[in-house]
């Protein structure tokens, strides 16, 4: 059993130990991994002012520099990628090849981020044309301060690198407040950003639940701040930004369709269906977990889905609270007259651990398992006549995070390419997700984007300068 010390300023100052401990369990046989202590108002001032005093010189580093210390990330957690597996699958119960393909799309991360640096043009100053031969206009990116990142707990370590890796190579410094209950990794991802090279008070870390986010985010010394998490957690952030006229990235819920036209590929269709329900137990923004299948293809699709939902292995739930949450919700949803069609069976080394079978209902648009936001391993079917009763059946959601479509058709593609409202749409493709491709939704799946140079812009302030031409 391991013991987390100094909750707030990792990298960057001397805190006191706080007061208070919070156990940490694994999810997938509820042992008792490490007992964490929540940061105090103190600490989180400490933690700021930490990353305020490291904020000019880590600005004054060239693209270059940064780039060099983003790589040596990229090559650390590489070359300790088993290691930071095996912590992701213990504390979060995640399957291996989760656990892996987590790793990997950190090191991805650091790498895009290593290499924009490195090249520089992002970084550099553009010449503007104002038509007035007598005036130099220019325009230039630069870092927006201290940043503020909360990241959850269903994806620990990439959501800290999609935050992390773009705002040090933008020149800020940052503050992070990891999810309470995974914490461990992301500990281990910032010893390694500190064996790096990264200077002290850079990258500081303030450790507890959503008081301490809270604080952290409306603190005055913050500039930007980064948040992932829920909706109605996003919404509050969101006013603390606007009344205190802070930067903010907003990466909240999603509810969002996988749609099987008739022409489908019904092995890939069902395949998609599986892990974008399925994949890391149904806990993802991302999730497709409505599915929408045409009226002619609808029975052999949900006979092969079904089968395969029945013999399908998957992870723990972080929580026995969390669990609880799913049940409850799935239980509104059966009263309100959903239907069970197939349900899986629990893993064998189920014990003690958080684990859920996976389920497959079919419901109506009205009911609360089609609308809200899960985060389990439960996914809805319904049949559509159309594409255009499909394109409104998906789009009839506040949100607009994601959609996935199965079909063969290249005119059919292009037409829920362009009609869906969603940030990401896959054709024909599990969520493959590359740092080059921005990541965000629509409506309440958040504000702004993440990844590509869309996330290191979210981590810079625009600026222009206008002079006379000197003869």
């Amino acid at each position: 059993m391991t013991t987390i010390r100094h909750p707030a300023a990792l990298l960057g100052a001397n805190l006191l130990r706080a007061d208070e401990a919070t156990p940490i369990y694994a999810a997938g046989d509820g042992a008792l991994v490490a007992w964490q202590e929540a940061a105090t108002p103190g600490h989180i001032d400490a933690a700021v002012a930490a990353a305020r005093a490291a904020l000019p010189a880590w600005r004054d580093t060239s693209p270059a520099q940064r780039g060099t210390m983003l790589r040596a990330v990229a090559s650390g957690v590489h070359e300790h990628r088993e290691a930071l597996a095996g912590l992701q699958q213990h504390i979060s119960g995640k399957l291996a090849a989760e656990a892996e393909a987590d790793v990997a799309d950190v090191v991805a991360c650091f790498n895009f981020y290593a290499r924009m640096c490195e090249q520089g043009e992002a970084f550099d100053a553009e010449l503007l044309d104002v038509g007035d031969p007598g005036v130099v206009a220019q325009r230039r990116h630069e870092p927006v301060g201290v940043a503020a990142l909360v990241v959850p707990w269903n994806f620990p370590m990439v959501t800290t690198a999609w935050k992390l890796a773009p705002a040090l190579a933008a020149g800020c410094t940052v503050v992070l407040k990891p999810s309470e209950l995974t914490s461990p990794a992301e500990l281990a991802l910032l010893d390694l950003v500190a064996h790096a090279g990264v200077p002290a008070g850079v990258v500081n870390c303030v450790n507890g639940g959503a008081a301490v986010g809270a604080a952290l985010v409306a603190h005055p010394g913050v500039n930007k701040i980064s948040f992932t998490g829920s909706t109605a957690a996003g919404r509050q952030v969101g006013r603390v930004a606007a009344e205190q006229c802070k930067r903010v990235t907003l990466e909240l819920g999603g509810k969002s369709s996988l749609i099987v036209r008739d022409d489908a590929d019904l092995d890939l269709a069902v395949s998609l269906a599986l892990s974008g329900a399925f994949t890391n137990a149904g806990q993802m923004c991302s999730a497709t977990a409505r599915i929408l299948v045409d009226q002619r293809v609808h029975q052999p699709f949900l006979t092969a889905l079904g089968d395969a939902v029945e013999v399908l292995t998957i992870g723990p739930l972080i929580s026995s609270l969390h669990r609880s949450r799913v049940q409850a919700l799935v239980s509104q949803g059966l009263e309100a007259g959903a239907n069970v069609l197939r349900s899986g069976r629990l893993a064998g080394r189920a014990g003690d651990g958080y684990f859920m079978a996976p389920l497959l209902l079919a419901c109506g648009p009205d009911n609360p398992l089609w609308r809200d936001e899960i985060f389990g391993p439960v996914a809805c079917v319904r049949t559509f006549d159309s594409d255009a009763e499909a394109l409104a059946a998906a789009n009839d959601t506040p949100y607009g995070l994601v959609a996935t479509v199965v079909t063969r058709s290249e005119a059919a593609a292009a037409r829920y390419e362009r009609d869906l409202r969603a940030g990401l749409v896959w054709v024909n493709t599990p969520q493959l997700i590359f740092p080059q491709v921005s990541w965000g939704g629509l409506g309440a799946s958040g504000l702004g984007r993440e990844l590509g140079l869309a996330g290191l812009r979210a981590y810079q302030e625009l600026r222009h300068a206008v002079g006379v031409r000197r003869a």
